[in-house]
């Protein structure tokens, strides 16, 4: 099996880091689809934002409209059902002993890749996109860049394929995904991401702030929020 490296898959969770990395690929690749997961996470709100964002996102360019293919959402439920964490029970976030908060999901983004390579394989497609990033994180071991080249080294020995993993905000901080953003899409994206990603982990909709709509302070708001000023108090900064 030969994928072409002109072929691309997203990870797609309908966030804000995913739908960048979206615009990205669409910008970068001939032909791009896109792979979500529910694994009973808290915030299954995201889910239920993909589909309405699929359809702007190819409103947002003829372009990207034609290169833009098939849409997978996978039920990886698995997930939950092997851990205990903030992100799929309704427990308060902290910090654990181990100086991770409990927020990570164990294995997720591994799992995530591996199974987005399995159906990479099965469509050709060459290239894994993936939001992961080292900088604006959460301390998660798995967005780093040595797991994901690890990772990638570990695919393509057991599926004997030359699948390339490509994480586009890996050392951007959320200000800089912000600016990525808008020069992939100006205004029209900015707008897009703002009102029709999510990000909240609390899963809330409700207000829609200036960055967004979520809680405003849960981990992934905080971070959301000040990004989003920072971006506006130097948006053509680096």
């Amino acid at each position: 099996m030969t994928a072409s490296t002109q072929r691309a898959l997203v990870l797609f969770s309908g966030g804000q880091d995913s739908t960048t990395c979206l615009a990205w690929a669409l910008q970068h690749f001939e032909y791009v689809e896109t792979i979500g997961f529910d694994y009973g996470q808290r915030h299954a709100v995201e889910l239920s934002m993909r589909p309405q964002l699929l359809a702007k996102m190819r409103q947002q360019s003829a372009g990207w409209n034609s290169r833009l293919g098939e849409d997978h959402l996978l039920d990886l439920s698995l997930i939950s059902q092997l851990s205990h964490t903030a992100m799929t029970a309704d427990i308060a976030i902290e910090m654990q002993a181990n100086g991770l908060p409990n927020t990570f999901v164990p294995g997720r983004n591994l799992m995530f890749m591996l199974t987005a390579a399995t159906l990479a394989y099965r469509r050709q497609l060459g290239v894994l996109v993936g939001g992961m990033c080292e900088t604006d994180f959460s301390g998660y071991p798995d967005c780093r860049d040595d797991s994901m080249k690890a990772l990638q080294v570990a695919l393509n020995l057991g599926m004997d394929s030359r699948l390339r993993i490509e994480t586009p905000l890996m050392w951007l901080s959320k200000a800089q995904t912000w600016q990525l953003a808008e020069s992939l899409g100006g205004t029209a994206l900015i707008d897009l991401i703002r009102t029709d990603t999510h990000t909240c982990y609390l899963g809330q909709r409700g207000q829609l702030h200036d960055w967004g709509h979520g809680c405003g302070s849960c981990p992934a708001c905080d971070l959301r929020a000040k990004g989003y000023a920072q971006f506006c108090a130097n948006p053509h900064g680096h």
